[in-house]
């Protein structure tokens, strides 16, 4: 009886082995991350903002050998990152701004490192730790204007690899007419909010101009509603 009962084990054991085997983790955990805020190309594809292909079911995983200066990080199946007419929103930005990466999985860090063309304007050191979910960092244009591409890599710390985020921003000016955003500017009413309720007198700011209602409104945007619409153009902040 005893020799039957471990004969039945051993047999379960086969059986479950590979289940066991299956279900594991794998031993190796790999790092994602891109930037989210402002907005990256493959932040834009993964919330829908541009029709994009299969990076949208993947905004974390573009990634390619250290020392590329690539959106797509090389790979081709999301070369559509490298497309500068895809008519990618541009974020109104200052001469110094905030960067967040979001993380899916976290790997130790060697730097972070932002470009602008061939010209590095910031690095920060990841000491080799792993980040927390999500790393916010300020960012100065070093005297750069107008429109450009930033380009944001993770420098993984124990591989050969990196990570890469193009972010398009408008330095020292407003965004374009396919996705500008509502920045302060030198307006100090408050800025608009597409969720708020305001009534006729109220003041607010949009687009670096300041606008009162003249009546009852809530979702209508300044500028859009005519000479004799809901919002009257206060002019230039």
């Amino acid at each position: 009886m005893a020799m039957q009962s471990r004969r039945v084990a051993a047999a379960i054991g086969v059986l479950v082995a590979p289940l066991v085997a299956i279900s594991l983790p794998a031993g190796t955990a790999y790092a994602h991350g891109w930037v989210t805020s402002p907005a990256s190309r493959q932040d834009q594809c993964a919330t829908g903002v541009v029709n994009c292909g299969e990076i949208k079911y993947e905004p974390q995983s573009v990634e390619g050998p250290k020392g590329l200066h690539s959106c797509s990080g090389g790979n081709a199946q999301f070369a559509e990152l490298d497309d500068d007419s895809k008519g990618w929103h541009v974020a109104p930005v200052n001469s110094t701004q905030t960067f967040t990466w979001h993380f899916t999985a976290r790997h130790a860090t060697a730097n972070w490192q932002y470009f602008i063309g061939d010209k590095k304007i910031a690095e920060f050191d990841g000491h080799g730790a792993q980040p927390p979910a999500e790393v916010s960092q300020q960012v100065n244009f070093g005297g750069f204007t107008g429109r450009q591409k930033v380009l944001a890599v993770w420098n993984i710390a124990d591989t050969a690899n990196a990570f890469y985020s193009c972010i398009d921003v408008n330095i020292g000016g407003t965004g374009d007419g396919g996705g500008g955003g509502n920045t302060p500017g030198s307006c100090t009413t408050p800025l608009w909010d597409p969720e708020s309720t305001y009534t006729g007198g109220d003041t607010v700011s949009y687009e670096d101009h300041n606008w009162r209602a003249k009546w009852w409104t809530t979702g209508e945007e300044p500028g859009t509603t005519g000479e004799w619409g809901v919002w009257e153009d206060l002019g230039a902040c």
